[in-house]
């Protein structure tokens, strides 16, 4: 017997490797910091166009290096992306990032600036870009079923009601649509600190169990115990967190794990890695900061963000759609224009778990076809990069 979620269809971008995407951006994207200026004078030339400037990409190296590259051909590969034009100082690296691009089949171009400088790269890049631009507006949305999303979620502002509300609606959305063939995703590596036994036990096996253990142990054994101060008061948790009525971490680490629902995790991704394991939910290794989980889960692939907040975190992102879910009424009161699922009254009892679930599945499906979030609508283009160590 088919579940109610098996006939749920939205309409969506089929891109050249097959993958779907719910928005149909051209994108203009810097390899380094000192290629922002002309990225964005490209996107001020080229109406249609987004620049994603950033802060990196310059004398980085090994492991902090890879990390680069994976975000910004994850980025660029993102099926959210209509085509992509990569501009860098240098061409190898300009060259590396077009070739991973590439690999979806999508268009893509680079420009270098050097032995061209600025006025002739932007130049040649922004007529390179219009030909994109008018070719993405002609694509059409086609009517795709409900498994050809790749959803991710993170909760940010997180308070009382975050645990018991909207982190739990996540988890029934997961519940519901996972047997529908989606992929999902969480992480927040920091924020499961206190509850790292029972994250560890919901892997799928004890091998990946094990594993999960270890990503985690590495944080705080290299992060945490040699940097930390008296303790993690005001960062894990956060003032914000506190004053919602978060009094320790292992608190937060408990609603944050609300939002697998009753799934288990199939494997752990690196920050900015796409999953090949099939679909299912994945972990992967993450900052708990907004704009950085949000930036590491799109380069991964991930097409829609879900995002529970109490206090109202505002986060938004350049490609991805961030759709917001805060069962606060303070702050669905005070903050009305940032949320998008209200689901108050699951703490009013008069909205059962269930309907909340639906209420965000519903929203989703309508994102997914083209309705901007609140954060879109609001100009949140947050995107920022993972940095690993100093740069050489």
């Amino acid at each position: 017997m088919a579940s109610t979620y098996s006939n749920l269809t939205f309409d969506g971008y089929r891109r050249e490797n097959g993958r779907v995407g719910v928005r149909n951006h051209v994108v203009i994207l810097p390899v380094d910091d000192i290629s922002n200026a002309a990225c964005e004078a490209v996107a001020n030339n080229i109406k249609g166009t987004i620049a994603l400037p950033h802060a990196y990409g310059r004398l980085q190296f090994g492991e902090d290096l890879d990390l680069h590259f994976r975000t910004m051909i994850g980025t660029g590969a993102n099926p959210n992306v209509a085509a992509v034009i990569v501009i860098g100082i240098e061409p190898g690296w300009t060259k590396r990032i077009v070739d991973g691009i590439a690999e979806t089949g999508k268009p893509v171009e680079g420009f270098s600036i050097e032995q061209n400088g600025d006025l002739k790269t932007i130049m040649d890049a922004s007529r390179k870009a219009k030909e994109f631009v008018q070719w993405a507006t002609e694509l059409r949305r086609e009517e795709c079923p409900i498994g050809d999303l790749w959803i991710s979620t993170k909760c940010g502002e997180s308070d009382t009601t975050t645990g018991l509300g909207s982190c739990p609606t996540v988890g029934n959305m997961y519940d519901k649509l996972l047997p529908e063939g989606i992929y999902g995703v969480f992480g927040e590596t920091s924020e499961i600190t206190g509850a790292e036994h029972i994250c560890k036990a919901r892997a799928i096996n004890p091998e990946v169990g094990e594993r999960w253990y270890q990503m985690w142990k590495a944080y705080q054994d290299d992060v945490i115990e040699p940097f930390k101060v008296n303790d993690l008061s005001e960062s894990q948790p956060t003032k914000g967190n506190i004053e919602g009525g978060l009094t320790t971490i292992e608190e937060k680490a408990l609603g944050n794990l609300e939002k697998m629902g009753n799934n288990q995790f199939l494997d752990i991704l690196d920050p900015a890695e796409q999953p090949k394991g099939g679909n299912g939910l994945y972990y992967m290794d993450t900052s708990s900061a907004a704009a950085e989980c949000v930036t590491l889960m799109a380069a991964g692939g991930y097409v829609i963000h879900t995002f529970p907040t109490g206090q109202g975190n505002i986060v938004g992102n350049p490609i991805v759609p961030v759709v917001k879910i805060s069962a606060n009424p303070r702050t669905v009161r005070t903050m009305s224009e940032h949320i998008d699922v209200d689901v108050t009254g699951i703490l009013r009892r008069d909205m059962t778990m269930d309907e909340a679930g639906d209420a965000l599945i519903e929203n989703v499906r309508r994102t997914a076809n083209g309705r901007l979030t609140a954060a879109e609508a609001l100009g949140h283009r947050e995107f920022v990069m993972t940095k690993l160590y100093r740069s050489a």
